[in-house]
């Protein structure tokens, strides 16, 4: 067993977990890090990494991988340990309050509060029902986009009809040979923008949209080649629709796995914690993001930054219950200046 020993242990590499270990450093704590995903990011990277993010502070715009890009610049200075693609399972609390946190690769780290930043969990896509297509998994069947430009000059059909099905459909048509999105209902979930553009690529003859749930598929030498598709039409025609790349959306579904066992308290699957600190109900343990619940709180970026911001004065203050936790500005302390290494 690996075993390592750090002030705190942050659960969760979404962009709320890696602030963080920034505002964690300015108060001169060290941070590791567990995460299940096998890169930095959570779901902006995960569910949008080339969408646009316009409401982070100071910046017109930003994509979700350059927003993450952005944060793992920014902590550089603190040299947080990431313990990637694998998660906590685990955690027991000794004597001296020390709590130990032990994880599916066999890693134990002892710290002396933990945060949980795990947003909803950790997620897995929603797979499409049809036995015998996973074998074209990652090579004909995607359930996210990691490199668009594979699918240049490919008939792609999408199923799903939310933001995610969507914004791809209406990026990856000017490229693509074909785009036929699939949605079960006529009814998108989607932003009212999105559905517009969808359907002006429709009129254009750039974009196909069908009614309708896939019941078969057609394969030949090992490789994918047509969609069989159930239309919701009075007769409930079954047609075959060519594809080379079937992209789904059919949205994440959380788990939040060994968290639920600690003894916390919840509302709704999410966990309640002191508004005024971000401890939960269990002294040492705080939450952070989208992982919390409380009186007007609202899941954005922006909001998981300024919890990140106070869970580490409290952090700070519970370490050092004697001493006043002064507030400092990284625009004219020397001190903070000398932990970001600016001269």
């Amino acid at each position: 067993m690996q075993k390592h020993t750090t002030d705190v242990v942050i659960i969760g590499a979404g962009p709320v977990g890696l602030f963080q270990v920034f505002e964690l450093g300015l108060q001169g704590l060290n941070a590791h890090i567990i995460d299940t995903l096998s890169a930095p990011g959570g779901q902006c990277v995960e569910l949008y990494p080339d969408k646009p993010i316009y409401d982070i502070p100071a910046i017109p715009v930003c994509t979700g991988q350059e927003l993450i890009d952005n944060l793992l610049a920014q902590i550089e200075p603190f040299s947080p340990v990431l313990h990637l693609d694998q998660e906590a399972i685990s955690l027991t609390k000794d004597d001296e309050g020390l709590f130990t946190v032990t994880t599916t690769k066999d890693t134990a780290i002892t710290c002396r509060a933990v945060i949980i930043a795990a947003g909803g969990g950790s997620f897995s896509p929603v797979k499409v029902r049809l036995d015998g297509l996973d074998q074209f998994l990652d090579s004909q069947l995607f359930y996210r986009v990691k490199d668009p430009s594979i699918h240049k000059d490919r008939d792609l059909v999408i199923l799903g009809g939310g933001d995610s099905a969507l914004d791809w459909a209406i990026a990856l048509a000017p490229d693509a040979r074909s785009v036929t999105v699939i949605n079960r209902t006529e009814r998108f979930r989607a932003a009212e923008a999105s559905v517009n553009k969808l359907e002006a690529l429709s009129d254009a003859g750039q974009a196909r949209i069908l009614y309708g749930v896939a019941t078969g598929f057609t394969e030949k030498d090992g490789t994918l080649t047509d969609l069989e598709i159930r239309l919701r039409d009075e007769d409930r025609t079954v047609i075959s629709v060519p594809v080379d790349h079937l992209l789904v959306f059919f949205g994440m579904s959380p788990k939040l796995g060994a968290i639920e066992d600690w003894g916390l308290e919840f509302d709704k699957r999410l966990i309640t914690i002191n508004q005024a600190t971000y401890e939960t109900s269990v002294p040492g343990i705080y939450a952070i993001g989208d992982i919390n619940t409380y009186e007007g709180k609202k899941k954005l970026i922006l909001s998981g930054f300024h919890e990140a911001a106070l869970a580490a004065y409290a952090i700070k203050q519970q370490f050092e219950p004697d001493k006043k936790v002064a507030v400092q500005y990284t625009t004219t302390s020397k001190s903070l200046h000398e932990k970001l290494g600016v001269n």
